[in-house]
């Protein structure tokens, strides 16, 4: 459970990153999206000094302005999924998704999400639309291979696994005895 909060803390500090990049409108500085932007700003840093509640106040202000902006429903269900809101979590990342459905970090915690729920075959098609939008998402693979494994998809699992580690050789010490599943194959088939 530890990693992966250190996994969303760190998906935040990127959304974050590209949150102020894709927020920026030049054209219009003092205008709405302009406001958004500043506000935005004010959010990620409350949100990474870790005073919460000023962020979702801040992170719904933005929405007010911009209701599209998928940086502010992502870092609202972050909030939201370190508070044990599951559920209000997964809602604010649908929300994002449906904002951009390419939206990778969204998609990929709400797969997290899912597959804690034991929605493992929707968990399993999440990860999988990661996996289409970037192919080099290690962390996808390597949970769309546990959950593979575990649904008795045991060969199709290993490859995701291997792809995993061949990505992100550190990724190798995630999986028990850092090893392949006995018995399967380790390269191409």
């Amino acid at each position: 459970m530890l990693a992966r909060s250190r996994i969303i803390v760190l998906i935040a500090v990127v959304a974050a990153v590209f949150g102020l990049a894709a927020c920026s409108d030049d054209s219009n500085p003092g205008g709405p999206t302009g406001d958004a932007e500043q506000i935005l700003d004010d959010a990620l840093a409350a949100h990474t000094a870790g005073d919460l509640d000023k962020a979702v106040d801040l992170y719904e202000q933005v929405l007010v302005l911009d209701p599209q902006n998928r940086f502010a429903y992502y870092n609202l269900g972050l909030i939201d999924q370190t508070r044990g809101d599951v559920a209000a979590a997964a809602d604010q990342y649908e929300q994002a998704i449906a904002v951009a459905p390419d939206f990778t970090p969204a998609i990929f915690n709400l797969a997290i999400i899912r597959a804690e729920q034991g929605a493992v075959e929707e968990a399993i098609g999440l990860y999988r639309d990661v996996i289409a939008i970037d192919g080099t998402d290690a962390r996808a693979h390597l949970n769309l291979g546990f959950l593979l494994i575990a649904s008795g998809e045991r060969k199709e699992g290993q490859r995701e696994l291997d792809r995993a580690v061949e990505l992100d050789p550190s990724l190798a010490s995630r999986i028990p005895g850092g090893e392949p599943v006995a018995g399967e194959a380790t390269g191409p088939s």
